[in-house]
């Protein structure tokens, strides 16, 4: 049993890295981005000071090759450590919740300032930058909302609003730098 547990592990583990674009992001003359198999468009300039409120780390699903971690955020009002610790947040499926039996502050505001995002590392080092990120960090991100299109016709678009929840909600973020506060 425990040969075949190493064998599959074994397998998903190959799977991941050779299936993995790597690398870094080459930009082109009309302004997109280019991973292999991938084309970045619509750069838009974004950075952003919060809160690390969750961070879970994806190596299967279908954006795993570019985004491999996905990070629950807060600023403003949310970048409070007390408020943050009346909310009890998850992320699952590329997706973030939060709950709390009292409203440390008006449901509007906690939803406008506080967003799952796709952090796609722009190159090599950011990549490992990311890796060291943790729950209750305070972080500068840098980089380019962004929307994806990969050669056999998958697409991925980041949202550009603030107030918009569920399907389609999360910022897709060409991750350029990471700075701690």
């Amino acid at each position: 049993m425990a040969r075949i547990i190493i064998f599959v592990v074994s397998c998903i583990v190959t799977w991941w890295v050779f299936s993995s674009p790597g690398g870094d992001a080459s930009t082109l003359p009309d302004g997109t981005y280019q991973f292999p198999g991938y084309t970045i468009r619509n750069p838009e300039s974004f950075e952003l000071e919060a809160r690390v409120l969750s961070r879970e780390d994806y190596h299967l699903d279908a954006g795993a090759a570019l985004s491999p971690t996905d990070l629950a955020l807060g600023w403003g009002e949310m970048a409070d450590p007390s408020v943050a610790a009346q909310l009890d947040v998850s992320q699952r499926g590329r997706w973030y919740f939060w709950r709390s039996d009292t409203f440390p502050i008006p449901r509007a505001r906690i939803i406008a300032q506080s967003a799952n995002m796709h952090m796609v590392p722009a190159n090599e080092l950011v990549a490992r930058d990311l890796e060291r990120v943790k729950r209750d960090d305070m972080i500068r991100l840098k980089g380019q909302l962004v929307d994806i299109y990969g050669e056999d016709g998958w697409r991925w678009r980041s949202s550009r609003s603030r107030t918009d929840t569920g399907n389609g909600s999360c910022e897709l973020l060409l991750l350029e730098r990471i700075d701690w506060l």
